[in-house]
């Protein structure tokens, strides 16, 4: 039996990824070597889910994997987002990497940008998550013992309130039915910080909550 292939697993900080690396830890059919995540220059913070990066580093650690920055400017246009993960895909390359898993679940769109973007790097990509019933699959990871919290809310889908919220059932039994249960959709964003892939938790506290850019943040500290 040869060596398991190699994978990087694209990492958001949220619960999405952190089911991801459960999942493929339990199929065990590749190895995760890493955790690939977009940085925001400008914030020092996770692109998109505006986590800060030290809070994404304890995470890293309590998931026993090196950190793949991919460090992005503010703004960030199409051209200059592709050409920084090219490099990190040909990093990859150089190091026997084969495979890049996404937590996507059920976007269509987005799953053909991933494998397109991908299939002139010869990395081969998986979506370990994908076609989960995702009202199923939140309670699967609630029940779990996955334990996250909602870092950034798009008011228009999802009220305000809930930035700052803890992932858990009490969450779920109050999402109006218009929003997806995993937030699929970018109805809202989660920071993970306990749960069957850490060796730890990520001991956080919810900081100030503030309005920036349309979307509402709440600031985890460590």
């Amino acid at each position: 039996m040869g060596e398991k292939p190699k994978a990087l697993l694209a990492w958001s900080s949220g619960k999405d990824s952190a089911w991801s690396l459960h999942v493929l830890r339990a199929e065990g059919e590749v190895e995760v070597v890493g955790l690939l995540t977009t940085i925001n220059q400008a914030f020092d913070r996770v692109a998109m889910h505006a986590v800060r990066t030290e809070l994404l580093r304890a995470q890293a650690e309590a998931a026993g994997l090196p950190l793949w920055p991919v460090s992005i400017p503010w703004p960030c246009s199409n051209a200059e987002y592709e050409a920084a993960m090219a490099a990190a895909m040909a990093r990859a390359g150089g190091e026997g990497i084969t495979h890049v898993a996404f937590g996507d679940l059920f976007l269509e769109d987005i799953r053909r940008y991933r494998e397109e973007r991908l299939a002139p790097t010869g990395m081969t990509p998986l979506f370990p998550l994908w076609g989960t019933p995702t009202g199923a699959l939140a309670r699967r990871m609630v029940e779990a013992g996955l334990r996250a919290r909602l870092t950034c809310v798009d008011p228009r889908q999802l009220d305000a309130r809930f930035a700052g919220r803890d992932f858990d059932a009490a969450l779920l039994d109050e999402l109006p039915p218009s929003v997806d249960p995993c937030g699929e959709r970018g109805e809202f964003h989660t920071f993970a910080h306990a749960g069957p892939m850490f060796s730890r938790p990520v001991p956080i506290r919810t900081g100030e909550v503030v309005t920036r850019d349309g979307f509402v943040f709440a600031d985890l500290l460590a």
